[in-house]
C-alpha cells in the first residue's frame, strides 16, 4: 500500500471518531509527523488544539493591549481566523502562555469565536531546553520587543526577577536584546541596591 492509500485510510478512520477523540487523534498525528519533520526545530511546524481550560496566562508579561487594539484583535480573529497560534510551555495537561496572552483571551472571552473553535485554543510549544522560567520570561520579552511593545516599569521588574535568578547583566542583555546601558537603566528604576552588586557595573560608576 502506498502512502497516499494509507493516508486516505487513516483520514477515513479519524473521520468516524467523536469530536473529542477526533481532535486528539489529529493532534497525535501532527506530533508524530513533527518528530520526523525536517523542520522539527521550528515550533510552528506543529500546531495543536487543546481545551481552553488547560491554557493559562503567565504572571510576568509586561505587555498590555489598549481596548481599541483588543477589539481589533477580536475582529481580526473573528474575520480571518487564528492566523497565529499561542506560544506555550507545556507540562502534562497544563499549558502556560509564553506569547499570545491576548489571543488566549479572545478565544476564551468572545462567545462567537469560542463556539467556532469548540472551546479549544491553537498552541505551539517552545523548544525543549527553553523551559526554565527564566528562559520562558526571556522568550516572552523577545516576542514583545520584536513587536515594539513593552512597558518600562514592568520591564524593570523582569530584570529584577532575572537578576534574582542569578542571571548576569551580560546574559540579561543578550537574552532580552538589550544594550548594557539599558539593563543598567532598568535596574536603576527598581531602586534596589542589591541589583548593583555586579562588579563590572559597580566599577563603571567609579
Amino acid at each position: 500500500m502506498g502512502y497516499a492509500e494509507y493516508l486516505n485510510g487513516l483520514v477515513a478512520e479519524i473521520e468516524k471518531l467523536p469530536q473529542k477523540e477526533k481532535i486528539e487523534a489529529i493532534n497525535h498525528c501532527k506530533q508524530a509527523l513533527h518528530e520526523i519533520s525536517p523542520f522539527k526545530a521550528e515550533p510552528t511546524d506543529c500546531v495543536i488544539w487543546v481545551p481552553e481550560e488547560q491554557v493559562e496566562g503567565n504572571d510576568y508579561n509586561p505587555n498590555t493591549v489598549a481596548p481599541p487594539e483588543m477589539k481589533l484583535l477580536e475582529l481580526s480573529i473573528g474575520e480571518d481566523g487564528y492566523t497565529q497560534p499561542i506560544v506555550a510551555w507545556g507540562k502534562n495537561d497544563y499549558f502556560e502562555v509564553v506569547d499570545g496572552f491576548h489571543r488566549n483571551r479572545v478565544g476564551k472571552e468572545c462567545k462567537e469565536i469560542k463556539e467556532r473553535i469548540h472551546g479549544y485554543l491553537p498552541i505551539t510549544l517552545i523548544n525543549h531546553g527553553r523551559e526554565d522560567k527564566g528562559d520562558r520570561i526571556a522568550a516572552t520579552i523577545r516576542h514583545n520587543r520584536a513587536r515594539g511593545k513593552h512597558q518600562v516599569g514592568a520591564m524593570s521588574d523582569i530584570v529584577l526577577e532575572l537578576s534574582r535568578r542569578n542571571w548576569s547583566d551580560e546574559k540579561i542583555g543578550r537574552e532580552l536584546g538589550m544594550e548594557p546601558d539599558e539593563v543598567l537603566r532598568l535596574k536603576q528604576i527598581t531602586g534596589l541596591a542589591e541589583l548593583f552588586g555586579d562588579k563590572e557595573f559597580s566599577e563603571a560608576w567609579e
